[in-house]
């Protein structure tokens, strides 16, 4: 068994993390998981929720609004909506997140799209979750 795996983060607006890892905790949209090195194959999609990667160097932590992760037995990657080191994160990120969610559900809701107003409303919920987690 490999100690390490190589961990990739990215969003549309930059790379965000690229080194080796012992663990990565991601929010999975089925619930919270652990890829460890040689992880069985997995590819899940992300919730809103803190990312926290380990590894030989220490670890980081990032806050990831959703996207996809792609796990192998030596290494992962992440493609995220959006991604900020949560050392980055400010009030202002928080609440921007929190009204386009909040938009979002009002949208579902005003057009009758009942079958995306649950998703917006667990999307509100999940980024309100994540507000009270910061404590910003």
């Amino acid at each position: 068994m490999a100690n390490t795996m190589q961990f990739d983060l990215v969003s549309p607006e930059r790379s965000l993390a690229s080194f080796p890892v012992s663990a990565v905790q991601i929010p999975g949209a089925d619930g919270d998981m652990t890829a460890m090195p040689d992880h069985a194959p997995t590819i899940t999609t992300l919730r809103p929720g803190i990312l926290k990667a380990e590894g030989p160097d220490g670890s980081a932590e990032f806050l990831v609004t959703g996207g996809f992760a792609q796990i192998n037995a030596d290494a992962m990657s992440v493609l995220a909506e959006k991604a900020i080191p949560v050392g980055e994160v400010t009030r202002a990120h928080l609440d921007d997140m929190i009204a386009e969610a909040r938009a979002s559900h009002q949208s579902a809701v005003d057009q009758g799209q009942h079958t995306i107003v649950d998703d917006a409303a667990k999307l509100l919920a999940d980024m309100e979750a994540l507000d009270t987690h910061m404590s910003l």
